[in-house]
């Protein structure tokens, strides 16, 4: 067995109900509290006012910030801005994972008021960050990013130039990760969609990753043994409950994952594609998945035969399809067919829908050689990068 290492991890309350709990873990920390959520899914959920009414009997000062879409670095330094003199004592997050890692953001630098774009990778001066953050406590409302089981903050800055950069420190894990499903519940079954096939992404990159190791093996085939059965269920009936906590416990494994092994392909184009389009995360993630993988299945078969991703591969198709019997050759053959069959199941898009076309594939290709394509399980030259993209316009 190689060296492997399980770095810090949040304490976890999850199940129907735990959101309760929520008052009593952030007081431990103080109650002058910021407040991070989308921009209108808190409002509408029937807990919410009731939720923020405890914190205020129990003497807390709640500062309430709402992020749009996927967050900034100048949405979150004007955050900080607007709180330097706030004396937040906790940071609280509530929605999905913009609204997650943007607080994770805020939270690591309301100590020390710089600029956020001082520690993006790739972009910069890239300093180093001292780890002096707030205290953190995540609870999305989504089963998707896994970001509350991650120490990196994603920040986007769209149009000419563009990017979509971590801000990376251990200190930004949070410090409590709060998943209650019923928070989860009624959403949008396109969303669902998106989130969900994002986590299901993650957990099959960290798997086949060149960084995997059996701590994120048994995470990840945990988390695609729940997600493969539940997505169907919980798109057709958002309300259902069950397949609603199994994604959840999903996404939250596949933050794990993707925090220990790293990813792949998809993600790999997904940073360019989300920093030069107004494409959701998920919905790219969803669109590029069925051709990355036959992309790197076909080139292991070519130029490597004996890795360990191939029996990998293998290995998910049987769990796809609920079927341990078949052989190699149909396990990879139907595992790729299925994933192409989900474009039509879950409605999803091509990505000439969020304006990409032919003369933008040299661009998306040229800004892909970011930290996921460095873990994917075998090196795709840039012709094959163009084919995945053009097979997905």
């Amino acid at each position: 067995m190689t060296q492997w290492q399980v770095a810090r991890l949040p304490q976890i309350l999850f199940g129907a109900g735990v959101s309760s709990q929520l008052l009593e873990h952030l007081l431990h920390f103080g109650k002058r509290v910021l407040l991070v959520t989308g921009a209108h899914s808190f409002d509408k959920q029937a807990k919410a006012a009731e939720l923020l009414q405890s914190w205020r009997e129990a003497g807390c000062v709640v500062f309430h910030e709402r992020v749009s879409g996927e967050p900034s670095p100048r949405w979150v330094d004007d955050c900080v801005l607007r709180h330097a003199a706030s004396q937040i004592e906790v940071v609280v997050a509530i929605g999905g994972g913009s609204a997650l890692d943007a607080a994770k953001a805020v939270a690591g630098l309301l100590p020390i008021k710089h600029s956020v774009m001082d520690y993006l990778e790739g972009v910069g001066p890239q300093l180093a960050y001292a780890g002096a953050a707030l205290p953190f406590i995540a609870m999305p409302t989504t089963a998707g990013t896994g970001s509350e089981a991650t120490k990196n903050a994603v920040l986007s800055q769209s149009g000419e130039g563009g990017f979509k950069k971590s801000f990376r420190h251990d200190s930004l894990m949070p410090v409590w990760a709060v998943i209650d499903p019923t928070w989860m519940l009624s959403l949008p079954a396109q969303q669902i969609a998106f989130n969900g096939l994002d986590a299901i992404t993650q957990l099959i990159e960290g798997y086949t990753s060149l960084n995997a190791n059996p701590f994120t093996d048994g995470l990840a085939l945990a988390g695609l043994e729940k997600a493969f059965l539940a997505l169907p269920r919980w798109f057709v009936n958002p309300n259902d409950l069950s397949a609603a906590s199994d994604m959840a416990y999903a996404a939250l494994l596949s933050g794990m994952v993707l925090a220990h092994a790293g990813l792949g392909a998809v993600h790999g184009l997904a940073a360019p594609l989300g920093a030069f389009f107004p494409a959701p995360h998920g919905a790219v993630c969803g669109i590029l998945l069925a051709e990355c993988t036959a992309t790197n299945i076909a080139q292991l078969q070519v130029t490597a035969q004996n890795s360990p991703a191939l029996s990998r591969y293998v290995r998910i198709g049987r769990l796809l399809m609920d079927d341990p019997t078949l052989s190699d050759a149909s396990a990879l053959l139907l595992l790729v067919e299925q994933l192409r069959q989900w474009h039509q199941q879950f409605a999803l898009p091509s990505l000439s829908a969020f304006g990409m076309c032919d003369a933008d594939i040299p661009l998306v290709v040229a800004n892909a050689r970011g930290n996921s394509m460095k873990t994917n399980p075998i090196e795709l030259n840039d012709a094959q990068l163009a084919t995945i993209l053009a097979a997905c316009l």
